[in-house]
């Protein structure tokens, strides 16, 4: 429980290498101890087809909402945070969409919206047409608006996917 005022902070987290279940408990934990950051609900795991390259193992993957302090934590800073959790967890990147231990994906920060290009932007550029993003969301905050005004049920409507016991597939 906090004791600041906070600020919702939707997380995407993914892995498909080694003991999934137990890699995204680990991301979580070590984001835990970072003041000003406590998990406030996950959805359930998901597996997930693999998206663009499909010669690998399928993701299992989950949303968290944070309650973050606003005072301690901007967008930039928190994913600066986010990246310092993947390299301790010895993430390796090694081809776009390809393998890895974890990957930690900064879907919404509050109501705030940021433009950085490449490096930064918030919502998560590709959230919108994420099946294993929004079916998570979905799960954990049905009436979630994004801050254009996006519902998650609408933008599910307008994706090409289906859910089977937690297994996710889109194309």
């Amino acid at each position: 429980m906090t004791d600041f005022p906070t600020i919702k902070v939707y997380v995407s987290l993914g892995s498909n290498i080694g003991d999934t279940d137990d890699n995204l408990n680990e991301a979580v934990a070590r984001l835990e101890k970072y003041e000003g950051i406590d998990p406030e609900i996950w959805s359930e795991t998901y597996l997930t087809e693999p998206q663009g390259l499909k010669d690998q193992a399928w993701f299992t993957n989950q949303i968290v909402r944070f309650a973050v302090d606003p005072e301690l934590w901007s967008p930039h800073g928190f994913l600066s945070t986010l990246q310092a959790v993947e390299g301790q967890m010895q993430r390796v990147k090694k081809e776009i969409n390809g393998p890895r231990i974890i990957d930690l994906d900064l879907i919404l920060f509050g109501d705030e919206i940021v433009d950085g290009g490449d490096y930064l932007t918030v919502p998560h550029s590709r959230a919108k047409e994420r099946a294993f993003v929004l079916c998570p969301l979905a799960e954990i905050d049905p009436e979630l608006v994004f801050p254009d005004g996006s519902k998650v049920a609408e933008l599910l409507s307008k994706i090409n996917y289906r859910i089977e016991d937690k297994k996710i597939y889109q194309d």
